[in-house]
């Protein structure tokens, strides 16, 4: 005589489409941003006061008009210190990257992370619709690609 099982049917586990990872679902949208009439040291107590090595630089509208490092902060002291100037009359303006390389927010992770790769940034902000939405940094890359954990590299 034959054993049954009484398990039921078994059925083949349903496999999940895997979507690619896009910038918009690993940037940050809570940003630190600076003034362009902002005063250096105000930035660079925020800087240490935050832990974070930059920021944008926006505009009323919240339209980027550059970045501010860690790098320019200490440009700016050299220089002060160098030709014996004071720290205090100096502005955002006057020492942000103005020019600066932005990321669509639909891109894919992977392009993300060559484009890191090629032009040497730490971050980029993602601007829609000429306003700052969001901003992708090299660690978000890195828990984006952990996260995949080499399952899905699309």
């Amino acid at each position: 005589m034959a054993i049954k099982s009484f398990q039921g049917k078994r059925s083949q586990p349903q496999k999940e489409e895997l979507k690619p990872a896009l910038v918009s679902d690993y940037m940050t949208t809570k940003l630190i941003t600076f003034k362009p009439d902002q005063p250096v040291s105000e930035v660079i107590e925020s800087l240490i006061q935050n832990r974070i090595s930059g920021g944008p630089v926006v505009n009323e509208n919240n339209e980027l008009l550059g970045i501010i490092s860690e790098g320019d902060c200490i440009k700016h002291i050299s220089e002060s210190r160098y030709y014996n100037m004071p720290m205090d009359n100096n502005t955002v303006d006057k020492h942000m990257v103005k020019n600066v390389d932005t990321i669509d927010g639909n891109m894919n992770i992977f392009e993300a992370a060559d484009m890191f790769l090629k032009a040497k940034h730490r971050r980029f902000p993602i601007v829609e619709n000429g306003k700052l939405i969001g901003q992708i940094s090299q660690k978000d890359i890195l828990i984006a690609a952990l996260k995949q954990k080499g399952e899905n590299w699309k």
